[in-house]
């Protein structure tokens, strides 16, 4: 259908149980479809869905279920072994902020670093320099090196700089269950602020009240099939109903 930010269309993810079970070149050129081996598992299966711009979808399901594999193929980290995810304009992935930014690199430079990485120029990153430090709090640790940051402000910087990206779709997966309850709720207010500016969204969480507070919409997970595409209220009570109140 014309306008979805988001189409995927019989998404399949095959995965190995052990950490030998690697797929081979010859795995990875092939596109034609074989029989699971028996080591090998299913993340997501036949999934299809549509999300259209401004849409703020709650993605639930216990864990292990497809739940962050999903986002990361609409996030293009990761390839379908089946089916094709097709995403109109770019996204900025708060989803496993940390990983990008380097250790020995002090907080300053690895805020240039990773906002240039998902492609803001020097010029705008300087433009944004301040505001990014301002949300973190972290204006002390500036020419701290990121490894002797605490969990909690190595969330806050990263949230700091992704937030800040002008992409038309917001990945969040559990990114805030780290960090002190007053920072939480400032980054919830900006991803509502991000929401009233037309932004699309995609959120993974275990928190019923705030799929409630964001979402509109709900996916049901389980067992990397889609049990059930809703509004919210009625995923998240499907869900409830299945394996009791979070």
């Amino acid at each position: 259908m014309p306008g979805a930010a988001i189409r995927a269309d019989d998404l399949g993810v095959r995965f190995r149980r052990n950490r030998r079970g690697r797929k081979s070149f010859k795995d990875l050129l092939s596109r034609r479809r074989r029989r699971i081996r028996p080591d090998e598992f299913w993340a997501l299966r036949n999934v299809s869905i549509e999300v259209h711009p401004g849409e703020a979808i709650g993605v639930v399901g216990r864990n292990g279920q497809g739940k962050s594999t999903l986002l990361k193929l609409v996030a293009g980290v990761m390839l379908p072994d089946e089916g094709s995810v097709n995403v109109e304009g770019g996204v900025a992935p708060l989803i496993e902020i940390t990983g990008g930014f380097v250790d020995d690199l002090t907080v300053r430079d690895n805020v240039y670093l990773t906002a240039g990485l998902h492609g803001m120029t020097r010029e705008q990153i300087d433009a944004k320099f301040d505001e990014i430090i301002e949300f973190a709090e972290i204006g002390d640790f500036l020419d701290t090196p990121y490894k002797h940051l605490s969990s909690g402000m190595k969330v806050r910087i990263a949230f700091a700089v992704i937030s800040q990206l002008e992409e038309p779709i917001l990945l969040v997966d559990e990114v805030l269950a780290v960090g002190d309850k007053a920072f939480r709720e400032k980054c919830y207010r900006r991803i509502e602020e991000l929401l009233a500016g037309g932004r699309t969204l995609f959120f993974v969480s275990h928190n019923e009240r705030d799929l409630r507070r964001f979402c509109t919409r709900g996916l049901y997970l389980d067992k990397g099939a889609l049990v059930l595409d809703a509004g919210i209220d009625e995923v998240l009570d499907r869900y409830n109903a299945d394996y009791g109140t979070r």
